[in-house]
Order: C-alpha cells, then structure tokens, then sequence
C-alpha cells in the first residue's frame, strides 16, 4: 500500500470441528473451510486454525518469492489483462494515440524477446555516448538531468508533490536516492557482508556483459560500490524515513544553492524543463550535505562509471535476456530466494501497467469492471465511517477538543473506488514497434513532463497514485483520501454475493485499515486538509504514544525467522491501522445485523467467520530470504503476524473462540492496547 495500509461458548466450538472435519463448505459464507487445520486450537494459534491446510498445500511458486491472497487475485488480474493486451496488440490499424495503439504497440515489443534480444545494448548506446562526453561537472549535470527526465535512478530524486504544510499547493522535493540495495544499512551492518560480496559481484558481471557490447565502456565495480556506500553513509534508514517532521525541511531556491554548491543547480533544472520557483523542500539534509562533498571530491572518471552502471540498472530488464537474466539473480533469487523468472507474458503485462497504467486502466473498466461492487463498496465506507464517528465520539481517554478536530478529519476523507473520475491524455505519447527499452523511456519521460507541468500550480486532488488494475489500496495523508483500484474489488477480499460477515471481514477490515491510516502514528499529525500541523492536545499525544507503545512492545516480541523479530517500531503505523481496521469492521458487521444474531452458515457464527475472513485475506507462504529483507525495510509485519497481532488485542475475538488465559495468543489486559 502507498502509505499505508490492516467468539461464543464450547458448545458453538464443538460443532465448528466437526463440520470443518468433514470439509463440507456452503457457496455464500465467502470463507474456505478446506484451508482450516482445525486440530489447532484458535486461541493458540489463529494463523494455522484459519489457513493450516492452505499454508501446507500451496508452497511458494519457483517464479514467486511469497504467494498469499493478493498473488492469487494478481494471477485472476493477469489473465483478464492478457485478453485486453492480446487483442490490442493484435489490431494493426488501431489510431494513433489511442489506448489500443499504446497498449498494443508497448506489449507487442514488451512480449518480443526476439526483438530485444537483437536491439541487444543498442537502445541505451546514446545515453552511453552522453556520460563518455562528460567533460566537466556541467556535463555531468546535464547528464544527471537526462537520466532523471527518463526515470533512471542515479545521485539523488527530485518529485513535485503537494505541500506538507500547505496541502493545496504543490512544491518541489528533493530526496536521497543512487544507491541500490534495499536499504543504507546493508552497506555497513555486519549481517548484510555476503549481499555486499554478491552485489559487488553482480555489478562486476553486469559491467562485463557491457563491456562485451561496447567495448569502449570499462568500469570496475568497487569504484561504482564505494560510490554507493558512500552515499548511502549519510542517508536514513527505513526506521528514520518514517520521522515526517524531520524530512520536511523547506529552503528558499536561493539558501538551498548556496548550501549545496558544487552542483549547478540552476543548470539542473533548466536541463529537467522546470519553470523557476522559489521555494524546495530537502527530505534529508545529511545526504545532500554528503552529496555535495562527494560531487566536489570524486574524480570525473569515477563519477562517469557510477552513471554508467546506474543506466544499466534502470534498465536491464528492458534489454536483451542476458542483462535481464542477471539483473534478475541478484534483485530476485538473491535478495528474495526467487528462483525461477516469471514467463515473459507476465512481466511484460506487469510493465505495461507500470508504464501506461491510465491508458490500460480504461480498457480493463470497460471490460471488466463490476459497476455493482463500487456501490456496495461504497456503501461499506459509509458503515465503517459512522462506526469510527461514534467509536471516536465514545473515546474516554481523549479529550473533547481533540475528539472535535478527529471528527472534522474523518469527514473530510475523501474516498475513491474503482477508477479515477478523470483521465490524464496519452494521445500525444509516441509508442513504436522498434524496441522494449525505448518504449519504456518514452513512457517515463512523458510521465517526467506530466510531473514538471504541476510546479507553481494548485494540487489535482482527483490525481491516482495507483494503476486501476492494481491488487491493493492506499491512504495519501497529504491529501486525507482513501482509494481503493478496482483490482482489489474481489474475493477473497470481496465477493457481492457472500454473506456479510466474510465480506467485514475482508474489505471492510481493509477499508478499515486504510481509515486509521488517517489516525495512526504518522497520519495524525496531518489535519482534515492534508497539512502537517498538531490538532492534539499534548495530554492526549502522550496517551496515544502510551497506547501505541503497547503495540510496539508486542510486536518487538514476535520471532519471525531464525532469531529474528518484527521490528515494532517501523511497523507501527500499518498495526495501528490493522488493529483499527479491524475493530472497525467488527463493529460495522455487528451493526449490520440490526440486533439480530448472527447466522451460522458452515458450523461458524458470524462473528467467527468475520475473523476467519481476515486470516484467510492474509494468508501467506514466503521464502525465508524474502522475509528477512522485508523484516528489514517493510513498514508491514509479516502476514502471520498481521493476524495474530490485531486480534490477541480484541476482547471481541477472545469472546467469539472462548480464548482463556492459558491460550498461547491471550494477552493480559493491562498489554492490550485498545486505542481507535
């Protein structure tokens, strides 16, 4: 997600095992019986209860580094997709600059590997040529500038994004950025050592296969890693990028020159096409301070090989199979334990929606999308909302002025379901049947011009940060808005004909999720317009800090792998939001049901296939090497943990599964936190 996001007596039990025993499933409770292992006791261990013979049966894929739910709907989203790409790229006499001729020329060189096979390095030999002409630090810029206007990573980013503090307005960023492994601390923290070795030997192979194809074009890869680290020496890690306050560091255009000056910055932005303005925010001071030192000291020579090898790795995947076989073992098989590349089909699908979301957005609602699950989606939001009003209006550790501007905010959300009301114009965008590569840049920098264009202007708030087919769903902050693509609108999320219990359980929680994301650690300090600005009283900011902080205690105590625990405070916002999310949901269904008891369909209760409902969305089998990189740089705990955390908080659990004292996942009173 972008930002994001998360029962009764012995007696109802008795009869849950033994129906689940003999595997009999009704066709409208939206749960699976057969996943259930019900020889484990819920109370113990609700993850194995709810998925035990589905996490037995379904091991990860060789092509997959984890497989859960959301593989499973992207799998179903792929083969729709691959009609809409097939017939599009099928139809020769498609008008220029329609969504047809874009999709259908992009995938038909996306798909060939014949052709890119023969392109070979061809199609980025120009940009090669450029960094070989660099002559002096103006060059260099110039050539910084041309990598970032087509999306290749090197040096630093810059973005254009709406004001943190003035939220209808949009302004400049600048961030830290070059530097490829997954987060600064592999560079330096003893238990990465080995990845270090391997990707200073991938850089090696790859530069190699370069020089194969360009012979003038040597580079040695500790010249490029040390580069690397050192930029990575003063960047902030995964925990400190969520500290919002301290990357929100805004410079008049004339201060941030003087303060970084050994890059021309004025030359910079006249070569990206930015208009003048006057004001930028530096996300982090010490790397650019860093960055500054390392422009002004390195030789030219070692500046020109990190370019060449930062061109190689933006798009390898996009060139001939031994660059993008390489590019694959390390990024995938190393770092995730991926073993086997996905068919060709899949991954070019995969880019063509990365690279022409919109364009391939529209055709996948015109032929696939469920007008009906919008309205009932819709619906749910509106249920989860009141159900948050009056949870917020009954809160009895928070104050009455703070309650106040928590319910300005949560009716100022904006909510967007299934696909933008607006659609951005592609129709100028030139896509040919030459080249892979050169398709994927053009998309980029025609991207990079959309961006340029919103300097100096007010912030589109009917802007998409995700592609319509998208499985997922996110909460922006800066402009309070939950949005949820058309991708995620299905089972086991959500089913329009299951009953409700399982429908609360899964898209309502996750709708849920994405609410809180407006309450957590980090979404409230942001107001109902989207502004970073406190609406706390600080009484109530140390009791939620309290509250949460029971979270983080918790979550810092589950193992994940090896001896290896989830790290409680870079989850923190996205188990607030579980835990919200879920209650939320909860409270929704319960209202549902107009006082009435819940129905047993399947031996279960409502309520406990509420719960199911949510373990089974997050099912999930991952390849140890994955996981570790995830426990690392993930904002959100592994799926198990997801499960088992939100509800050993719930009284409402404990009471749907007669969960005692002695159960393994009980937690006493005094460390559940129960905060939205």
């Amino acid at each position: 997600m972008k930002r994001a996001n998360i029962f009764h007596t012995v007696a109802v039990l008795a009869v849950v095992i033994t129906s689940c025993n003999k595997k009999m499933e009704s066709n409208n409770s939206g749960i699976k019986i057969s996943y259930m292992d019900t020889s484990i006791v819920p109370g113990d261990d609700f993850n194995e209860y709810a998925n035990g013979v589905w996490l037995k049966n379904n091991p990860v894929p060789a092509t997959e580094n984890r497989w859960g739910s959301f593989n499973e709907i992207e799998d179903k989203n792929l083969e729709k997709l691959k009609a809409i790409v097939n017939e599009a790229s099928s139809d020769k006499n498609a008008a220029k600059g329609t969504d047809r001729q874009l999709v259908g020329d992009f995938y038909r060189t996306a798909i060939d590997s014949t052709l890119s096979d023969k392109n070979g390095i061809e199609p980025i030999k120009k940009l090669q040529n450029d960094i070989s002409s660099i002559k002096n630090t103006d060059d260099l810029i110039k050539v910084i500038a041309k990598f970032h206007k087509n999306s290749i990573r090197c040096f630093f980013g810059f973005y254009i994004n709406s004001d943190l503090k003035n939220s209808k307005q949009n302004i400049q960023y600048i961030s830290q950025s070059g530097f490829n492994l997954p987060d600064k601390d592999y560079y330096f923290k003893p238990e990465y050592e080995k990845i270090r070795g391997e990707y200073n030997n991938h850089i090696y192979k790859m530069m190699e296969l370069v020089h194969k194809y360009n012979n003038e074009i040597s580079v040695k890869s500790e010249t490029v890693y040390n580069l690397e680290a050192k930029l990575a020496s003063k960047a902030m890690n995964s925990l400190e990028l969520r500290n919002i306050e301290a990357q929100y560091n805004l410079m008049t255009y004339i201060d941030f020159k003087k303060k970084y000056n050994n890059i021309n910055w004025d030359l910079y932005f006249t070569e990206l096409g930015a208009k003048k303005f006057e004001k930028i925010v530096v996300e982090q001071i010490d790397f650019f301070s860093e960055l500054n030192v390392v422009i002004n000291t390195s030789q030219l020579n070692n500046l020109k090989s990190y370019l060449q090898w930062q061109l190689i790795n933006s798009t390898s995947s996009f060139l001939s199979s031994d660059f993008d076989k390489q590019d694959f073992h390390f990024f995938e098989t190393v770092l995730k334990g991926t073993k086997e590349m996905k068919p060709r089909w899949k991954r070019a699908i995969d880019q063509t929606d990365n690279s022409l979301g919109e364009p391939l957005g529209k055709l996948f609602v015109e032929k696939y999308f469920n007008k009906e699950a919008k309205l009932k989606i819709n619906k749910l939001v509106d249920n989860l909302t009141s159900v948050y009003r009056d949870r917020i209006e009954n809160l009895t550790w928070m104050s009455d002025s703070t309650k106040k501007q928590a319910l300005v905010k949560l009716d100022k959300i904006i909510r967007k379901l299934g696909y933008p009301d607006k659609w951005k114009d592609y129709s100028k965008l030139e896509i040919g049947g030459n080249s892979y590569c050169e398709n994927v840049l053009k998309c980029n920098e025609f991207k990079h011009k959309i961006m340029i264009e919103k300097i100096g202007k007010e912030v589109d708030r009917t802007e998409w940060g995700m592609t319509t087919p998208t499985v997922n769903a996110y909460y922006n902050p800066s402009i309070n808005e939950i949005v949820f693509p058309a991708g995620i609108m299905q089972a086991p999320f959500f089913d329009p004909n299951a009953d409700d219990a399982a429908n609360y359980g899964g898209i309502g929680a996750i709708i849920g999720h994405e609410l809180t994301h407006g309450f957590d650690d980090q979404g409230c300090q942001f107001d109902g317009e989207g502004n970073l600005v406190n609406w706390w009283t600080e009484k109530d900011k140390q009791l939620f800090k309290e509250k949460t902080g029971l979270l983080v205690k918790q979550y810092n105590n589950f193992v994940a792998i090896d001896t290896l625990k989830v790290n409680g405070e870079l989850t923190l916002g996205e188990n607030i939001a579980d835990l919200g999310g879920l209650t939320l949901a909860y409270y929704a269904y319960k209202r549902s049901l107009n006082e009435k008891k819940s129905p047993i369909i399947d031996g279960l209760t409502g309520e406990q296939r509420f719960f199911i409902s949510w373990a089974q969305g997050w099912k999930n089998n991952i390849k140890p090497e994955a996981l570790k990189q995830r426990l690392a740089t993930d904002p959100h705990s592994p799926a198990k943990f997801r499960i088992l955390g939100p509800m050993s908080n719930m009284q409402e659990f404990y009471d749907a599964f007669s969960v005692k004292e002695n159960n393994k996942m009980y937690l006493k009173n005094e460390n559940r936190s129960v905060i939205w």
